[in-house]
C-alpha cells in the first residue's frame, strides 16, 4: 500500500506518544468521526510503532465487534504496512495471535471480540502493555473496561476509534465527554482528514447516507435519532415494478410471527442487484384467527412456487418455524444476523445505492416503510415495535447478503 501524504489530524495520531510530542503524557488517544476518514488506519500503524518503540517481548490486545471484523478492517490492511516497514509478521489463526518481529524484537497482539456481555472472560487473565479498540462504541461496556483493567505494566496506553452513535452511549459520555479527566488525547475525523480519499469517492459516500445516518456517518456527530427510520422510501422512485427478465437466483427472508404479524419476503436477483418481487404478510389480529407452523410453512411454499431458492433466512427467534422448514427438506432455512441498527444502516445504504430494490407489489411492505419510526422516548437507537415486519425480514435479507453467506454477493461497503 503507498501513501504519499498524511494530514494534519493523522500526523498527530501518528506521533503522540513520541518524546518530542506536547501529548506524550497522555494515557490514552480517542479517535472519532466520519467514516473513510483514514482514522483506523493511521491508528493502526501508530500503535504498531509505538509497541516497538515502548516494550520489547510484551503482550498487547487488538479488539474488534468479532475477530472477523478486527481482521478485516485492521488486521489484514496493516500486515503488508508492517512488511513494507522492515517487519515480520507472522499469524496464529486458531490462537487469535499476531507475531510481530524488528530486528531483535518481538511482540504478541492477541485478537479478541467484544460483542456481548460474555465476551469481557475472554480477556481476564492477561496483562498487557497496552490495548487498541477498533469501533469501540459497538463493544460492551464490560469487555472494555476489562480489558482496560489487564493493562498494568508501566507505560501502557489506551486506544480508541469510534464512529458516533448516540449521545446517551456510555462510551461518549464516560470518554469522549471526560477525556481530560480521563487523561486522553481526543482528536476528531472528518472525510477531508483523509487525503487519499478523492472529491469524487466523498461524494459518493455522502450519498448513500440520510438522516441521522448522514449526521453520524458523513458529519461525524454523535446525535440522537428521530422522525422515520428510512425518511427517503416516501419517494416513488424508490420503488420499481417487477423487472421482466430471468433471474439468476431467488431468495427469502421471514419474520415470523402468530400473534404478532408474520412477513415474508421473496427476492430475485439479476446483475448484481436484488429484487423484493412477491411478499405473504398475515396479521393474525386483523385477520381474527392465527395460523400454525405447517400453515405458515404451506404459505411459504405458495409464495416460492416452483422456484428455486438459495435459503430462506429466518427471524432467528423462530426456532420452530425453521425446524419445520427444515423437516420438509426443500428449503435451505438459514438464522437471520439480527443487530437492529447495524441492519437499518446496511438496509439503508443498500436501497440508496440500489443494491437492493421494492417492487410496486410489495403492499404491506410499502405500508411500513411509510409508518416506521424510531423511538424518540428511549435513549439508545431503537425503532419503535410497531409496523416493522417487513422491515425486519427486509433487515434480515439485507444483513444476510452483507456478510457474504454462501448464495449471496457481498455489497456490504466497509465502516
Amino acid at each position: 500500500m503507498k501513501v504519499d501524504t498524511f494530514s494534519k489530524q493523522q500526523l498527530k495520531v501518528l506521533s503522540w506518544w513520541c518524546k518530542e510530542s506536547r501529548y506524550k503524557n497522555y494515557d490514552a488517544i480517542i479517535c472519532d468521526g466520519a467514516v473513510r476518514s483514514g482514522k483506523t488506519f493511521c491508528m493502526s500503524i501508530s500503535f504498531f510503532a509505538w509497541s516497538f518503540y515502548s516494550f520489547a517481548n510484551s503482550d498487547f490486545a487488538l479488539c474488534g465487534k468479532t475477530i472477523r471484523s478486527l481482521r478485516r478492517n485492521m488486521v489484514t490492511p496493516i500486515i503488508p504496512v508492517l512488511k513494507s516497514l522492515g517487519f515480520e509478521c507472522s499469524e496464529q489463526i486458531s490462537k487469535n495471535l499476531l507475531i510481530v518481529r524488528y530486528g531483535d524484537i518481538e511482540n504478541r497482539f492477541y485478537l479478541f471480540g467484544g460483542k456481548d456481555e460474555s465476551s469481557a472472560s475472554l480477556i481476564q487473565g492477561m496483562t498487557l502493555c497496552g490495548v487498541l479498540f477498533d469501533e469501540v462504541a459497538l463493544m460492551p461496556r464490560s469487555f472494555v473496561e476489562q480489558a482496560l483493567a489487564r493493562c498494568s505494566v508501566n507505560g501502557s496506553k489506551f486506544w480508541f476509534n469510534c464512529n458516533p452513535e448516540y449521545p446517551r452511549h456510555w462510551f461518549y459520555t464516560e470518554w469522549i465527554r471526560k477525556a481530560d479527566s480521563k487523561n486522553a488525547l481526543y482528536l476528531h475525523f472528518t472525510m477531508e482528514d483523509n487525503p487519499s480519499l478523492s472529491k469524487e469517492v466523498r461524494q459518493r459516500y455522502e450519498g448513500l447516507y440520510s438522516g441521522v445516518f448522514y449526521q453520524r456517518f458523513v458529519l461525524g456527530r454523535w446525535v440522537a435519532v428521530h422522525g422515520a427510520v428510512y425518511p427517503f422510501m416516501d419517494d416513488e422512485k424508490m420503488y420499481c415494478e417487477v423487472p421482466n427478465v430471468g433471474f439468476d437466483d431467488f431468495a427469502v427472508s421471514c419474520d415470523y410471527g402468530t400473534v404478532n404479524p408474520a412477513s415474508f419476503g421473496l427476492w430475485g436477483e439479476k446483475n448484481s442487484v436484488w429484487y423484493r418481487i412477491k411478499e405473504y404478510y398475515f396479521d393474525s389480529r386483523r385477520e381474527g384467527y392465527q395460523r400454525t407452523d405447517e400453515e405458515h410453512y404451506a404459505k411459504l411454499e405458495e409464495l416460492i412456487g416452483n422456484r428455486k431458492v438459495s435459503r430462506v433466512v429466518v427471524d432467528p427467534s423462530a426456532a420452530s418455524f425453521i425446524e419445520v422448514i427444515r423437516r420438509h427438506k426443500r428449503f435451505n432455512a438459514v438464522p437471520a444476523e439480527n443487530n437492529v441498527v447495524n441492519g437499518i444502516r446496511l438496509v439503508s445504504q443498500a436501497l440508496k445505492d440500489g443494491r437492493i430494490k421494492i417492487c410496486s407489489t410489495c403492499k404491506d411492505a410499502r405500508r411500513e416503510f411509510a409508518l416506521y419510526r424510531w423511538d424518540t422516548k428511549n435513549g439508545a437507537d431503537v425503532p419503535i415495535k410497531e409496523n416493522d415486519h417487513s422491515m425486519d425480514d427486509i433487515r434480515y435479507f439485507t444483513a444476510s447478503i452483507s456478510t457474504g453467506k454462501k448464495g449471496f454477493s457481498v455489497f456490504a461497503l466497509r465502516r
